[in-house]
């Protein structure tokens, strides 16, 4: 068994060093910033955002994520500004981000607004050579290794009302390489493209439903489709399930505790042979909004 952990972590591993993926997350519906930096601002109130993401329970190695985000529209303007902070631990890697977001608003209709944003990034990467097994000690690949930082940018559009939404985004458009030494790179970060989609149906004064949609594309990895379905209960209780294509299948649920305060747990199970090594993924996050322009406005469920 321990043999058949460790073949499956190396190649865990190998997958991530070369075709390194963005942070995943099951309620991305509620985390939009980190992907797409025009949804700073879009919610018309202050907004920020704590999750915490357990991938792959009981499988030595894998990847844990500490997110927390505050979005923000500036004054009356048609401004909005974002900052976020990412911590991602996978086997002996971790890499933290911080991110800034600036977006602008533009009217074309009665209801909806079309958002343009951009994302500034810095990413520290590091590498605890302490934690793996190496063959040959004296490998110059892994001496003086120290923790590496790299700049990148990104941009994204968005387009919403208070009911629908549809957006694009690359949230980072340079793709670099980490203790790259011209002949072996040990992880790559690729271009992701984004398209995230979703509507609020009112069945009822006490029912709403909405379905969500992200699409993923990286080079290097197959099209990941995530397919969410919501049920919001009389602006209160959230129950949902989720399908993530050939991966995962996810249940939600998702709590109003205030006007201020929301909670949501998330639970994936894994459908590829994966399942056979781990317990499942957990995600959970907590929600603070205040309206800082003392005005009315209408919910959001997204």
């Amino acid at each position: 068994m321990r043999k058949k952990l460790y073949i499956l972590y190396l190649t865990l591993f190998s997958t991530f060093s070369y075709s390194q993926q963005d942070s995943q997350y099951t309620q991305y519906m509620y985390n939009t910033i980190n992907i797409n930096p025009a949804y700073a601002g879009s919610r018309d109130i202050l907004s920020a955002f704590l999750l915490h993401r357990n991938q792959w329970v009981g499988l030595d190695g894998a990847p844990v994520t500490n997110n927390f985000s505050i979005n923000i529209p500036l004054g009356i303007s048609n401004f909005g500004l974002g900052l976020s902070f990412i911590n991602d631990k996978i086997g002996p890697t971790v890499e933290n981000s911080i991110s800034a977001d600036i977006s602008y608003f533009v009217p074309i209709s009665e209801n909806f607004k079309l958002s343009l944003g951009i994302k500034g990034t810095a990413n520290l990467f590091n590498l605890d050579v302490n934690k793996l097994n190496i063959y040959n000690q004296n490998d110059p690949k892994f001496q003086n290794i120290n923790t590496e930082f790299s700049p990148n940018m990104g941009a994204g559009l968005y387009l919403f009302s208070d009911k629908t939404y549809f957006g694009l985004s690359i949230p980072n458009i340079f793709e670099t390489s980490n203790y790259d030494d011209n002949l072996v790179a040990i992880t790559k970060q690729k271009m992701h493209y984004y398209f995230i989609a979703g509507h609020v149906f009112d069945f009822s004064e006490s029912l709403k439903f909405k379905p969500a949609l992200l699409t993923k594309i990286v080079e290097g990895a197959p099209l990941q489709a995530d397919i969410t379905a919501n049920f919001l209960i009389n602006d209160k209780l959230t129950l949902g399930a989720a399908y993530r294509w050939s991966a995962a299948i996810s249940g939600l649920i998702g709590f109003q505790i205030s006007r201020s305060w929301f909670i949501g747990y998330g639970y994936d199970a894994e459908t590829t042979r994966l399942s056979n090594y781990n317990s499942g993924s957990h995600e959970l996050f907590l929600r603070y909004e205040i309206n800082t322009r003392n005005r009315i406005t209408s919910p959001r469920f997204f």
